[in-house]
């Protein structure tokens, strides 16, 4: 008598998603299998496919409740046909306004680093696009009559410090009223032009600076070039000299730069540049490192590393999903820094219970005010090293002893490596407003979605989104997978 066997797996939901080899949009099963999840889809010509989707099945579950509802657009630029993700624009079926406006100025590069979700690189130089001005004034607009007054604007690339016009677009950006503009750069110009430099301290620009990790290995594998360290920490040393401030983007791959995620933030909270982190873990868009998608690091491997490398100095219950888009694709946690002591603020404030959007919003308890700020420092909005993010956190703790005026004694330490007013012996109602700023610390880590993992539910409610030069908006992981990379790219290349 034959004995029948039990699945190794659970089946949690149906969704859709692409075909890593076609593209086109097939059904597709997220699986619980001995602890983590998984995406699993098959397409009828290319196969069955499968990727490890997030590390952890009982987090995954936990974090369900951490899902805001969405704020609709002012305004679609397009209609629904196909359905997602084949309608973008944002489309009416989208479920999220943009938090985040993304706008490649140029694909010229000066790296051509093996991991780049926009295929950049040097051989573009003379070949690739390189947007206008005319054409990034007509984004910008559009994407402010979609968001009536978007706060949130990078500029990226390609390496769009080499765009000649880079300084007149953040100027623009600026002259429009966008609060929070971002240049996200390599360095490499930084480090070496006085007069970039200098022009762009001007525009108060904030710096997403890409920072893999101090091992030559690490450079050469993710960057083609094992001697950046230097450039970048020049870079960083220039910028903190024009008091410009810095969030440190580090791509994450399994094998090669997992090892140092503790060290890259033990070193931004002491060097004055540095006020966030954001983590990435590497997908496979583009140009990328050829790996096991079923091995791939997700969030929970980035941040139980971090755990392990600072020694609980930053633990993975310190963060918190950022619910403006889905749970599973960003966490986040600011920590104070006082003296030595580093606190992040998830210890001191149960953020959890304020966003978490399945609980019962009539409690008494409930305080709209304190709701609304974390809503806005848990977000993709988040203006990460502005005086206004930091006077946020400072009055929400408001009398706590952790950020009461306590004189610091202790000699070198982060706090006075990074604050003026801490190096002058200057308690915290004293420090002026851009010092206050410095004893705030964002880390932040990213999963993006590719090929393999792609989840239409996940890109359904999306708030990053790439602004097109016909004035659409594109969600991220859709524009990098899909194929409107490479509409973009063929059209620009036509005029």
């Amino acid at each position: 008598m034959s004995v029948k066997q039990e699945r190794n797996e659970t089946l949690w939901e149906l969704t859709k998603s692409i075909c890593p080899d076609c593209k086109k949009v097939i059904d597709a099963r997220i699986i619980f299998r001995e602890g983590k999840v998984y995406i699993g889809k098959r397409c009828p010509e290319h196969g069955q496919f499968e990727a490890l989707f997030f590390g952890d099945a009982d987090l995954y579950v936990k974090i369900g409740p951490y899902n805001k509802p969405g704020t609709i657009p002012l305004k679609f630029s397009t209609d629904i046909y196909n359905g997602c993700p084949l309608d973008c624009g944002l489309c009416p079926d989208h479920q999220q306004h943009a938090c985040l406006g993304l706008i490649e100025v140029n694909q010229a590069c000066n790296l051509d680093c093996p991991l780049c979700f926009a295929n950049a690189g040097t051989h573009l130089a003379k070949d690739g696009f390189e947007l206008t001005y005319e054409q990034v004034e007509f984004m910008i607009d559009s994407y402010i009559a979609a968001e009536g007054n978007p706060e949130v604007l990078q500029f990226s690339g390609g390496e769009p410090s080499l765009h000649p016009r880079i300084i007149d677009f953040i100027e623009l950006a600026n002259r429009k009223g966008i609060k929070y503009v971002m240049l996200n750069t390599n360095g490499i110009r930084i480090a070496h032009d006085d007069r970039f430099l200098n022009a762009l301290a001007q525009t108060k620009a904030h710096i997403y600076l890409q920072f893999d990790g101090f091992d030559n290995r690490t450079n050469e594998l993710i960057r083609g070039k094992s001697d950046l360290l230097a450039t970048k920490l020049k870079a960083l040393d220039r910028l903190a000299e024009k008091d410009m401030r810095v969030v440190l983007v580090a791509a994450i791959e399994r094998g090669i730069n997992d090892h140092e995620i503790g060290h890259i933030v033990e070193f931004g909270l002491s060097h004055p540049a540095v006020f966030g982190v954001n983590f990435q873990p590497a997908f496979r868009a583009q140009r990328h490192i050829p790996a096991d998608p079923l091995t791939r690091m997700t969030i929970p491997d980035v941040l139980l590393r971090l755990q392990e490398q600072t020694n609980g100095l930053i633990r993975l219950d310190d963060f918190v999903p950022v619910p403006c888009c889905m749970p599973t694709c960003n966490f986040v946690t600011y920590a104070l820094i006082d003296g030595d002591a580093v606190t992040p603020i998830t210890r001191i404030l149960d953020v959890s219970y304020y966003l978490n959007y399945l609980k019962n919003r009539t409690v008494p308890a409930l305080n709209d005010d304190l709701l609304k700020t974390l809503e806005r420092l848990w977000s993709s909005s988040a203006k990460v090293g502005s005086d206004e993010a930091a006077q946020d956190i400072n009055n929400m703790l408001s009398g706590h002893p952790l950020v009461a005026d306590v004189h610091q004694t202790l000699e070198a330490t982060r706090a006075e490596q990074r604050c003026t007013s801490c190096h002058a012996h200057l308690p915290l109602s004293d420090h002026a407003p851009r010092d206050l700023g410095r004893h705030i610390f964002m880390i932040n880590t990213r999963d993006f979605m590719d090929p393999w993992t792609f989840n239409v539910k996940n890109a359904m409610k999306c708030c990053v989104e790439f602004i097109t030069p016909d004035g659409k908006m594109i969600p991220f992981c859709t524009y990098n997978t899909v194929g409107y990379r490479e509409q973009v790219a063929e059209m620009l290349r036509k005029k």
